[in-house]
């Protein structure tokens, strides 16, 4: 209970914030060009409480789902006096501000949040930001169809040149059952290949199989288990098993399982000091599944923490990058390449948030709130009609042609586009649903 409590509060803040930032962006605007707003709403449907001040109603909704500013005369659904105070009244070029005002808050303030996260407590894995060295390679994955090996780098994936392991991540992740371009140092060799990535069941994302090389850190020993029992402590890096260089986690896994019950060799590094130790497994079980294991978990990471200027810059380019990928990730789906699955929705929102918030510090939630503001500001800018992206669209058609758009085919136009949000919107809930309960599909007839 208490964890759904977490999370609902952390989606309320989270949304709540977004959807702030993003009204005032078109209510500043269209307050200094002098149109008259007419209601500032946070949700949609019934008015629940709010006040009046100026001629604006300053409200809160029952449907927390988003917000809205009402400017006099905006929609070609109502009737216009023509006062100067109405927002056809004023140049086309004020309306294209006061539309893209929205998303450029959302957008600045994605690039405010991820500046100050990279200034005071940036904590990832360290692996993410490094050249993308492989440490492992899953059994029958693409990676290993590919003929992948321990120790290959990956000096380019679809297009991108010497790329991190976040980069790989990525562009892995967008390209679910669709060949991406790889291509493979292999010690003095550079091998293109062209591998096709399986789709995650769950999550329908792409997954190719290879894992990072990155130092094996003990960050937790559990108690009365072989490794610390055998005198391995937090901070040491194992480096070989039996002889055998480790270089992922997942190599010591491997190695343990063909191993089974017989005693190993583990090399280890402490303050440079190399050490061995002679460690017999145990077998566990969990979930059903029987294992070997020493008892000790490997999740290591960095922390940055950057000047305002290199801060800025990083954020900047982060930003670029994430922007780029979600507008990759909208043209796969409509080229229906990628699952409209992928999309998160109130629920997958809510679990995100309430992970992030459960995390030490505020700075995984303001990362997560930075990453949520930047999809708000792109998703906005999208040419549907209705979203400001349409707006816009509009306008630059009515700016090329000279004249406005005949107000019945507006009508038709936000119409077509207010059933299709309708209906996508239904789509991400009920994926949200299967996400969320995923003995929900089974069950319903």
């Amino acid at each position: 209970m208490e964890s759904f409590l977490i999370a609902v509060v952390s989606m309320a803040v989270v949304l709540g914030i977004m959807i702030l930032v993003h009204e005032f962006g078109h209510y500043a605007a269209a307050k200094y060009f002098g149109v008259r707003v007419d209601v500032f709403s946070l949700g949609f449907g019934k008015r629940l409480t709010g006040f009046r001040r100026n001629g604006t109603d300053y409200r809160i909704s029952a449907l927390p789902l988003g917000g809205y500013v009402k400017m006099a005369g905006e929609s070609p659904l109502e009737s216009r006096t023509g006062a100067p105070d109405e927002f056809m009244s004023h140049p086309r070029w004020q309306r294209f501000v006061i539309a893209i005002a929205g998303p450029a808050m959302n957008i600045i303030l994605a690039v405010a949040l991820l500046t100050g996260v990279f200034m005071v407590h940036y904590e990832h894995p360290v692996f993410l930001d490094q050249p993308a060295v492989v440490g492992w390679v899953l059994d029958n994955s693409p990676a290993a169809k590919a003929s992948i090996q321990q120790g290959d780098r990956i000096v380019r994936i679809d297009g991108v040149q010497n790329p991190t392991w976040e980069d790989v991540m990525l562009k892995v992740m967008v390209s679910p059952k669709q060949p991406v371009e790889v291509a493979v140092q292999h010690g003095n060799e550079i091998l293109d290949k062209k591998i096709q990535p399986e789709m995650d069941s769950q999550d329908q994302v792409g997954a190719i199989g290879w894992l990072p090389d990155q130092p094996i850190t003990i960050t937790e020993l559990e108690p009365q288990m072989p490794a610390a029992m055998a005198g391995l402590k937090v901070g040491d890096d194992v480096v070989a098993v039996n002889g055998t260089q480790m270089r992922s986690l997942y190599s010591v896994i491997h190695l343990l399982q063909q191993n089974g019950s017989k005693s190993v060799d583990v090399t280890a590094v402490r303050n440079g000091e190399q050490m061995h130790y002679t460690i017999t497994p145990v077998q566990t079980e969990e979930g059903g599944q029987k294992s070997y294991r020493l008892g000790f978990r490997s999740e290591p990471v960095h922390v940055d923490k950057l000047p305002f200027a290199q801060a800025l810059n990083r954020s900047l380019d982060e930003n670029k990058k994430y922007s780029l990928l979600i507008v990759d990730l909208v043209r796969k789906m409509l080229e229906r390449k990628v699952s409209i699955k992928q999309m998160e929705g109130p629920i997958g929102i809510a679990r995100a948030s309430g992970d992030a918030a459960r995390q030490p510090g505020w700075t995984p939630l303001l990362g997560l709130m930075a990453m949520i503001s930047l999809n708000l500001g792109i998703f906005n800018l999208l040419p549907i009609p209705i979203l400001d992206g349409g707006v816009i669209l509009l306008l630059i058609i009515e700016a090329v042609i000279r004249r406005d758009i005949n107000v019945r085919i507006k009508e038709r136009i936000y119409q077509t586009a207010f059933v299709f949000l309708l209906l996508f919107f239904v789509v991400v809930i009920y994926n949200d649903l299967m996400k969320a309960l995923p003995g929900l599909a089974q069950r319903l007839p």
